[in-house]
């Protein structure tokens, strides 16, 4: 009697959503999960827990890859959700999940991991801006493939300060030394938005501009400025690509 190949897994994806975004901008593209999703594609087995309020993730190891978002939330702040997330994110590190945190993710990673986060001296860093792969990503399994110089979306004002003594800087730019670091094998934290199309980015800096403005940044000069940033983008749908090899 024949038998039938049994169906192959779907590897399970966890999006560790860490607050939301400004509600003019979630009512026209939705909120940061949606982005997320969207970008990583659906090859994965995609689950969202809302950890900023309350929900809890399970055990790192039901996973096969992570993903943080972004927040409008402060690491330094300490919510108690957000140190229990972090302990939760040092564990997946442990155990070899592959993890990719963003913005306010890469900020949690490092603090997690020892590291040190903090206000940018020099403030907000907020639009479309270029960043520059080091010779260190050279081969890494995310970043390896970006070019030398590419546009990614930014709005920040918190930094990774300073990087754990285990982490290996793989990006920067004028403004922030430390765009991007790998830990291990697997994690890695990136202060950019791969998720964030360039309409996104213009709505940021249309909410922000009373802001901008009082912060004496050129806000008509930094709407000029968007544009679309592929390169950056093409992360999330690389990090799926890892998850599911790995």
């Amino acid at each position: 009697m024949s038998s039938t190949p049994e169906t192959p897994r779907i590897p399970k994806l966890i999006i560790l959503k860490t607050g939301s975004t400004y509600p003019s901008i979630k009512a026209r593209f939705g909120d940061f999960d949606r982005w997320f999703v969207r970008g990583l594609g659906d090859e994965l087995n995609i689950t969202v827990v809302n950890v900023a309020a309350g929900e809890s993730p399970g055990h790192p190891e039901q996973w096969d890859g992570i993903v943080v978002t972004g927040s409008p939330a402060m690491v330094t702040d300490r919510a108690e959700w957000s140190e229990r997330t972090g302990t939760w994110l040092a564990q997946a590190v442990e155990q070899q999940i592959p993890v990719l945190g963003v913005c306010y993710g890469h900020q949690l990673l490092a603090h997690a991991l020892g590291g040190e986060v903090g206000y940018h001296p020099n403030g907000r860093e907020s639009g479309t801006f270029t960043v520059e792969r080091l010779e260190t990503a050279e081969g890494d399994p995310l970043l390896g493939h970006l070019p030398q110089s590419f546009k990614a979306q930014l709005t920040h004002r918190q930094s990774v300060l300073r990087l754990p003594s285990s982490a290996t800087l793989l990006a920067r730019n004028d403004f922030e030394p430390h765009q991007a670091f790998r830990v291990g094998q697997c994690a890695w934290g990136v202060q950019f938005h791969p998720e964030f199309t360039d309409d996104v980015m213009a709505a940021y800096l249309d909410v922000q501009a009373p802001d901008l403005e009082k912060e004496q940044l050129d806000v008509n000069a930094l709407q000029a400025g968007v544009t679309a940033a592929p390169e950056a983008g093409s992360l999330l749908r690389r990090f799926a690509e890892l998850v599911r090899q790995s």
